[in-house]
């Protein structure tokens, strides 16, 4: 592809480390900087490519460090079958932990599954029942695509990044940026001081309790999916999917659940 060559070319006799820790260590030099706006180009249309078929999708946020056998992993699982069932594909980080769980579940019921790996210095690696994987070298990207083709939010158990992921999703919603896509936080009690916490910020009005309408908390697989049932599918008419037009070189996609897809009106991560 051009975008391909040029990067080659801007990048040709630099020496660069991991690039992402590099590009935030502050000014570079303009050929650098250039390199970075190139690559950034190239990461942005090959997931858009890669993924402009895969929807409407569910995204799962959630710890690689999960055990198969801890009920979080369980009910991550479990969730991402009812919402396979209901014709989402199931979209994770593509790791260990609840990503693998939110994946498997996509495989029981023959759903699609995708994961938007990253790129890490110390090298994670991808779980076994991905349909689509596309790895990112940076994490912005990576996030962008996790929300733009999803229609819900389904957040387990987590540490920082999922922490990041969530927010940034109620952050979107709550100042526009996407719909009113509906957030399940599963786990009752791991989550019930965040709970507190949010309730203080709507006492202290730094937000508002209407921010707070779209968000359940349960640890009912089948009450997540119902809500997001509920809260997605009726409301913004999903039915088939896109399919992939020979003209632009989009290849057939051999998705394994093709029920449902947007009817009309803007994509999901529009306001």
């Amino acid at each position: 592809m051009v975008i391909d060559a040029i990067v080659a070319s801007v990048a040709e006799g630099v020496d660069v480390d991991h690039f992402e820790s590099g590009f935030l260590r502050g000014p570079r030099l303009r050929r650098r900087e250039l390199r970075t706006i190139l690559r950034v180009s190239q990461e942005l249309l090959h997931g858009f490519r890669r993924l402009h078929f895969v929807g409407p999708c569910v995204t799962i946020f959630g710890s690689a460090r999960i055990a198969e056998d801890e009920p979080a992993y369980i009910a991550a699982r479990s969730v991402a079958s009812l919402l396979g069932e209901q014709g989402f594909t199931i979209m994770t980080g593509g790791g260990p932990g609840i990503m693998e769980a939110g994946n498997r579940g996509a495989r029981d019921v023959d759903a699609t599954s995708v994961g938007c790996t990253i790129e890490l210095p110390s090298e994670q690696s991808s779980n076994p029942y991905l349909d689509v994987e596309v790895a990112f070298e940076h994490f912005f990207i990576r996030k962008v695509m996790l929300v733009k083709y999803s229609y819900a939010f389904v957040v387990m158990q987590g540490g920082f990044g999922t922490g990041d992921e969530m927010f940034e999703a109620l952050t979107l919603i709550q100042t526009g940026k996407i719909q009113q896509f509906p957030v399940v936080l599963m786990g009752v009690e791991y989550w019930t001081d965040l709970i507190e916490q949010l309730e203080q910020m709507v006492e202290a009005s730094m937000i508002s309790r209407s921010d707070l309408d779209l968000l359940l908390v349960t640890d009912d697989p089948a009450e997540a999916a119902a809500h997001i049932r509920h809260r997605a599918v009726i409301p913004f008419g999903l039915a088939d999917r896109l399919r992939p037009l020979r003209l632009l070189g989009e290849p057939a996609r051999a998705s394994r659940n093709r029920r449902m897809r947007r009817r009309k009106g803007p994509s999901p991560a529009q306001g």
